[in-house]
């Protein structure tokens, strides 16, 4: 399963790494593009203003039509605000929220998004 991430602080991208899945890391200096392929999306939490970038990935040519879910980072003591960026575009986009876990997730945050994305029937992961 091909993920989209972004990552100002390095925690998301510590835990993607940890899926071993192909990745596209959205940047402010890098292109949108288009993908062909099923893909999730993790999600830090921030302000909107900084992660418009994972809106704009979504909403070029006919990527949202390729979202499967998101998984999103967070800190617990946010209260109400813990992983609402990946609330919000699990919301928009009509996707379902596939994790939510804390800063660079656990061994078993991994396993358990590996095993929800398996339930999606969209490829066949292995360890």
């Amino acid at each position: 399963m091909l993920v989209v991430y972004m990552s100002l602080t390095g925690q998301t991208r510590k835990f993607v790494k940890k899926l071993d899945w192909p990745s596209i890391e959205l940047t402010p200096d890098m292109p949108i593009v288009e993908v062909d392929e099923p893909y999730i999306i993790v999600a830090p939490t921030y302000e909107k203003e900084v992660t418009d970038i994972l809106w704009e990935f979504v909403e070029t040519g006919n990527n949202q039509s390729y979202l499967q879910g998101v998984a999103g980072s967070g800190n617990l003591n946010f209260n109400s605000l813990y992983c609402f960026t990946a609330k919000d575009l699990s919301h928009d986009f009509n996707v379902p929220i596939l994790l939510l876990f804390e800063f660079q997730g656990r061994p078993s945050d991994v396993q358990k998004l590996k095993d929800e994305v398996e339930k999606l029937g969209k490829t066949s992961i292995s360890d």
